[in-house]
């Protein structure tokens, strides 16, 4: 490559993505440079080799916010062809003696089934599901701005939201729930964060996730795998005139051809190691500083049938986090936090045909699995993710025919962004979730014409595409003087017809 360019993207996950779509619709010309020989970064959805036909969610599989992100809304994928499928059940947490906490995409039945604590659920879940756009836009925001439709209206359920984080992130999250269900239920779509609990951060994604499983479309699966938002994505790029190059690495700056914007949908250390000497000595300082949290473990397996969960109503659900109790779930997250395997891990299982039967082939269906590991382990979980599941599940393993694990430590491998396996692209900490990557009042400029757009970047990790979408919009307003942001809907030729 040799040509100049207005705009260049180094990262093809979505906020790479985010970002190109952006500055292209504003008549820029962009190319995005990919290392990986596949696009997509985290939502990339490839044939492993483990069935023929079978195919898997590489990273991410499940998406709340594919209708919540307020660039995705904008972006409107189903207008663009992309079926987001909700699910009867947005998330389950199995527990010991055929219990489960069942968050139904429907609020009502979801209190109903949580009995003594439904009405406490509906209090502290149910009214932040009510305003979801207003917690949507608290938790995606720049961390450096008043979100937009806060004021005045949003104020109410900004307060709520903060309360509910203050509550359920300190030791004071014992005092609303009378049961165990409900806190359960809770504690595993916070467990999301990967780090000790409980904790603020954790609270405020929990919180989050879990009003948008009673919200809106629950939490969708794309028809067909995560790589529909990605294709949708690139489709929209190549429209406007924009291009990807895969297999292309880039170490330095000085390994690109001339662009007055260079945006890096990379980590923090990395997007440090790549602009060197063009950042300046504060920045590079504070670069270095940025941390990295504990890791996961991804585990694809084929089953012969669906999973044999013992209560019947998990058997409905997109997601089902596995890890018993509020207490176990705690135990294992401080286990991971300080550098040991977990007895039982904190492991997240989808099963897409759930709701998209056209993932089971010849009768074989694909499962994704997290483990929650300490950073940087090489450990084979297979094992011990089938054990954890055959425990809310019995005859589990009599339905598994294939499976595959990629260990912490091999996570870069396929995404150079998940250091030590780290999908979240940093450590979720209190410090790092208000001031990320730096303190600095603009997180995305790093230098002059240099930006990051990750989710080493406010608001952080996620398929969203806001790192991406932030970071573009100060590009075209400081490098290019572009004061008019660019319509995101589709064309009428782009339409779904």
């Amino acid at each position: 490559m040799s040509a100049s360019t207005d705009v260049l993207v180094v990262g093809s996950g979505p906020n790479g993505l985010a970002a190109a779509v952006t500055c292209a619709r504003a008549g820029l010309s962009v190319t995005v440079l990919e290392a990986q020989p596949t696009i997509g970064g985290g939502a990339r959805t490839l044939d492993l080799g483990l069935a023929d036909g079978v195919v898997h969610d590489l990273c991410s599989a499940v998406h709340p916010m594919a209708w919540a992100s307020p660039f995705l809304r904008a972006f409107d994928l189903p207008a663009r062809g992309v079926d987001l499928l909700t699910p009867e059940v947005s998330y389950a947490q199995p527990l010991p003696g055929g219990r489960a906490g069942v968050a139904f995409h429907d609020l009502d039945r979801t209190v109903d089934g949580l009995g003594v604590d439904g009405p406490a659920w509906r209090s502290l879940v149910g009214r932040l599901a009510e305003h979801a756009d207003v917690v949507v836009s608290l938790a995606m925001g720049d961390r450096r701005s008043v979100p937009a439709g806060l004021l005045p209206r949003g104020v109410p359920t900004a307060l709520r939201y903060a309360l509910g984080m203050a509550e359920q992130g300190t030791p004071a999250w014992s005092a609303r729930f009378r049961g165990t269900v409900a806190p359960a239920l809770l504690t595993g779509v916070a467990a999301h964060a990967i780090t000790r609990l409980p904790s603020v951060p954790a609270a405020g994604a929990g919180l989050m996730l879990a009003a948008l499983a009673h919200a809106g479309r629950g939490w969708p699966l794309p028809r067909g795998g995560s790589g529909a938002i990605v294709a949708a994505l690139v489709a929209d790029l190549e429209a406007h005139g924009g291009t990807v190059v895969t297999d292309h690495h880039v170490s330095s700056l000085d390994d690109l051809p001339p662009a007055r914007a260079v945006l890096l949908d990379t980590d923090a250390r990395q997007a440090r190691r790549i602009a060197g000497d063009r950042l300046a000595p504060r920045t590079r300082r504070a670069l270095d500083r940025f941390r990295f949290g504990a890791g996961v473990a991804k585990v694809d397996l084929v089953l012969s049938g669906p999973v044999p969960w013992e209560h019947p109503d998990v058997r409905r659900a997109g997601t089902v986090h596995v890890g018993g109790t509020r207490a176990q779930v705690a135990a294992a997250e401080a286990a991971v936090a300080a550098g040991r395997h977990a007895a039982h891990p904190t492991v997240l299982v989808s099963e897409p045909s759930v709701v998209d039967p056209g993932r089971t082939v010849g009768g074989l269906r694909p499962l994704w699995a997290y483990a929650h590991v300490p950073a940087g382990s090489d450990v084979d979980v297979t094992d011990a993710v089938v054990a954890q599941v055959e425990r809310y599940a019995p005859g589990f393993r009599d339905v598994v025919v294939a499976a595959r694990c990629v260990p912490a430590a091999r996570l870069p491998h396929h995404d150079a962004n998940y250091v030590g396996g780290d999908i979240s692209a940093g450590a979720m900490d209190l410090r790092q979730t208000l001031g990320r990557p730096t303190f600095a009042l603009d997180p995305y400029r790093l230098a002059d014409g240099v930006y990051l757009c990750s989710a080493s970047a406010p608001p952080g990790p996620g398929v969203h595409g806001m790192g991406g979408w932030f970071a573009a919009r100060r590009v075209l307003r400081q490098v290019f003087d572009v004061r008019e942001l660019p319509s995101l809907a589709p064309g009428p030729g782009e339409r779904r017809p």
